[in-house]
């Protein structure tokens, strides 16, 4: 709906053109439309980041959770796991899943997902230890509720509104994971529209065309300065004494 033109076909009659009416960002080397590109490419980056953080948060949290309210040597199990994880950083990891396993929007959203458990383990188990010391806990554990049930209905919901917080600056993080991995050739393969991919391809035409890579560019800083902006909303909404506090 809002693309002028297919952001997949070649034009060799209009390669390299500069801003004008008819490309109003100019096109690439196979005379590709950069703003159709930018564009589908923003459906690219949503789609890993939602998908990635979504599945993180999910196996993340239930192994925090799971950790927290059995402690013991269940505790001691899933945090030296998530410390072996944590020692790793996330972008080298990703960099060998993908390296080992090959390009595609599915590698790419299971190598930084993957990364992403960790970091969502150690939060909610931090919670919800901290959750888990409060009466209302106590009180379903004295009335006879199954670990399963105090663990979904009474630690869940009230060590969940802080997990927000990094889930959505969470998002930030792994688009740019995303563009790391396209822009060294291992992320979302051609011809699919990717930022990262972008600014490598826009790289050797710099100092000629620099909207190749600057457009792109942009692109993925306002994204990521706009979820780590809903981030600090969150936040505020959730403490307001925290409002103005950077």
């Amino acid at each position: 709906l809002l693309a002028p033109y297919d952001p997949v076909d070649n034009d060799l009659y209009a390669v390299l053109k500069q801003p004008s009416a008819q490309h109003w960002l100019g096109t690439d080397a196979l005379g590709r439309d950069i703003l159709s590109r930018i564009i589908y490419g923003t459906r690219t980056s949503l789609e890993i980041g939602f998908s990635a953080v979504f599945a993180a948060a999910v196996i993340g949290m239930l192994m925090g959770l799971t950790a927290a309210h059995f402690g013991g040597w269940v505790f001691a199990l899933i945090m030296r796991i998530t410390d072996a994880l944590m020692a790793l950083p996330g972008i080298v990891l990703a960099l060998l899943i993908a390296g080992l396993v090959g390009g595609g929007i599915p590698v790419v959203i299971f190598a930084l997902g993957f990364g992403g458990i960790a970091p969502m383990c150690r939060m909610m188990c931090g919670l919800a230890l901290s959750v888990k010391q409060n009466d209302y806990v106590m009180a379903g554990r004295a009335i006879g509720m199954s670990n399963w049930r105090i663990m979904l209905t009474q630690i869940f919901p009230n060590a969940f509104p802080p997990i927000m917080v990094g889930i959505t600056m969470g998002i930030g993080g792994v688009v740019l994971g995303e563009a790391g991995l396209s822009f060294l050739g291992i992320g979302v393969q051609a011809p699919t529209p990717a930022w990262g991919s972008m600014v490598n391809d826009g790289y050797p035409y710099l100092l000629d065309s620099p909207l190749l890579s600057l457009a792109p560019g942009v692109a993925i800083m306002l994204l990521v300065f706009g979820f780590n902006m809903m981030g600090d909303g969150i936040r505020d909404a959730i403490d307001p004494r925290l409002r103005g506090v950077l």
